[in-house]
């Protein structure tokens, strides 16, 4: 059966948060709960996509931007999956997303203790930084 690559939407989310918890490298916290995922999802219109095979979501990315860079996270497939091109057909999905949007760089965060990540991103010729550092600071909603 063929996977079909399609945006996300937020009915998506039970079977998208279930395949980002079933796969390592995929950090999940707060900001992953199905109102944050909804408001994502309508800033960022059509730039976050599912891979579907049959009723099945077998593979997801978030992708949106600022004004001036984009950013992939929480890129997942499922395991029995992987290997079929699927996560580069979400990535250029989301690439073609962003050029569209006049967007010409786009960034995403990887775990330093995720070398399958890292390989994959290098493999589709993403360079890893080691210029940068990454700073957080968790807020509370008001």
């Amino acid at each position: 059966m063929a996977v079909v690559i399609r945006p996300m939407t937020i009915t998506d989310f039970e079977a998208v948060r279930a395949l980002w918890a079933s796969c390592e490298g995929v950090g999940l916290n707060d900001a992953d709960r199905p109102e944050a995922l909804r408001s994502y999802l309508d800033r960022n219109s059509g730039m976050s996509f599912v891979a579907q095979q049959g009723d099945a979501i077998v593979g997801a990315v978030l992708c949106g931007h600022d004004g001036r860079r984009g950013y992939l996270n929480h890129l997942a497939v499922s395991p029995a999956h992987r290997h079929h091109g699927i996560a580069r057909r979400l990535v250029d999905s989301c690439l073609a997303a962003l050029q569209k949007a006049g967007i010409g760089k786009c960034h995403l965060f990887i775990f330093s203790s995720n070398q399958d990540g890292q390989n994959f991103w290098q493999k589709i010729g993403w360079e890893l930084r080691d210029d940068l550092a990454v700073a957080s600071r968790t807020l509370t909603p008001k």
